[in-house]
Protein backbone atom coordinates (compact mmCIF):
# COMPACT_ATOMS: atom_id res chain seq x y z
CA UNK A 1 0.00 0.00 0.00
CA UNK A 2 2.50 2.44 0.85
CA UNK A 3 4.50 1.51 -2.35
CA UNK A 4 1.79 2.88 -4.10
CA UNK A 5 1.28 5.49 -2.60
CA UNK A 6 4.82 6.91 -2.78
CA UNK A 7 4.80 6.08 -6.66
CA UNK A 8 1.32 8.20 -6.91
CA UNK A 9 2.82 11.13 -5.39
CA UNK A 10 5.87 10.82 -7.19
CA UNK A 11 4.30 11.06 -10.43
CA UNK A 12 1.64 13.44 -9.68
CA UNK A 13 4.24 15.97 -7.59
CA UNK A 14 5.99 17.52 -10.47
CA UNK A 15 2.68 18.51 -12.05
CA UNK A 16 1.31 19.89 -9.10
CA UNK A 17 3.35 22.93 -9.35
CA UNK A 18 2.32 23.98 -13.08
CA UNK A 19 -0.72 23.70 -12.38
CA UNK A 20 -0.79 25.89 -9.05
CA UNK A 21 1.31 28.23 -11.25
CA UNK A 22 -1.34 28.46 -13.88
CA UNK A 23 -4.25 28.78 -11.71
CA UNK A 24 -2.56 31.53 -9.46
CA UNK A 25 -1.38 33.75 -12.32
CA UNK A 26 -5.00 33.23 -13.73
CA UNK A 27 -7.02 33.94 -10.59
CA UNK A 28 -4.73 37.60 -10.80
CA UNK A 29 -5.25 38.29 -14.00
CA UNK A 30 -9.34 37.67 -13.76
CA UNK A 31 -9.11 39.77 -10.71
CA UNK A 32 -7.22 42.74 -12.17
CA UNK A 33 -9.51 42.52 -15.47
CA UNK A 34 -12.53 42.62 -13.15
CA UNK A 35 -11.26 45.99 -11.27
CA UNK A 36 -10.59 47.68 -14.89
CA UNK A 37 -13.68 47.04 -16.00
CA UNK A 38 -15.76 48.16 -13.59
CA UNK A 39 -13.69 51.61 -13.32
CA UNK A 40 -14.12 51.54 -16.66
CA UNK A 41 -17.83 51.25 -16.30
CA UNK A 42 -18.80 53.66 -13.48
CA UNK A 43 -16.58 56.52 -15.47
CA UNK A 44 -18.69 56.13 -18.56
CA UNK A 45 -21.61 56.47 -15.81
CA UNK A 46 -20.11 59.36 -13.77
CA UNK A 47 -19.64 61.21 -17.29
CA UNK A 48 -23.53 60.39 -18.51
CA UNK A 49 -24.81 61.97 -14.92
CA UNK A 50 -22.66 64.67 -15.05
CA UNK A 51 -24.71 65.62 -18.45
CA UNK A 52 -27.79 66.05 -16.23
CA UNK A 53 -28.63 69.66 -16.58
CA UNK A 54 -31.39 69.86 -13.92
CA UNK A 55 -29.50 71.84 -11.02
CA UNK A 56 -28.61 74.54 -13.62
CA UNK A 57 -31.99 74.84 -14.54
CA UNK A 58 -34.94 77.83 -13.00
CA UNK A 59 -37.49 75.08 -12.45
CA UNK A 60 -35.32 72.82 -10.01
CA UNK A 61 -36.47 73.57 -6.77
CA UNK A 62 -33.71 71.81 -4.34
CA UNK A 63 -36.50 69.85 -2.26
CA UNK A 64 -36.33 66.21 -2.44
CA UNK A 65 -40.82 66.25 -2.35
CA UNK A 66 -40.68 68.71 -5.77
CA UNK A 67 -37.62 68.55 -7.54
CA UNK A 68 -38.84 69.97 -10.25
CA UNK A 69 -41.84 71.68 -11.02
CA UNK A 70 -42.08 71.52 -14.35
CA UNK A 71 -41.29 67.55 -15.20
CA UNK A 72 -41.03 65.89 -11.60
CA UNK A 73 -40.72 62.63 -12.20
CA UNK A 74 -37.99 63.35 -14.66
CA UNK A 75 -35.91 65.25 -12.73
CA UNK A 76 -32.48 64.32 -11.82
CA UNK A 77 -32.25 61.11 -13.64
CA UNK A 78 -31.45 60.06 -17.62
CA UNK A 79 -34.11 61.19 -18.96
CA UNK A 80 -33.60 65.29 -18.50
CA UNK A 81 -30.35 65.29 -20.38
CA UNK A 82 -32.33 66.59 -23.18
CA UNK A 83 -34.83 68.56 -21.44
CA UNK A 84 -36.75 70.92 -24.38
CA UNK A 85 -37.97 73.16 -21.01
CA UNK A 86 -34.85 73.43 -19.57
CA UNK A 87 -33.76 77.35 -18.75
CA UNK A 88 -30.77 78.14 -17.49
CA UNK A 89 -30.62 80.12 -13.56
CA UNK A 90 -30.41 84.30 -14.22
CA UNK A 91 -29.42 84.99 -11.37
CA UNK A 92 -28.85 82.60 -8.60
CA UNK A 93 -30.19 84.92 -6.09
CA UNK A 94 -33.64 85.45 -6.93
CA UNK A 95 -34.05 81.69 -6.34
Amino acid sequence: MLKVAYFLIHTIQPLVVPVCFVTAWTLIILVVWSLWTTARDSVSVAKQMHQIPCTGCQFFTDDYRLKCTVHPSVANTEDAINCLDFQPKTNPMLY
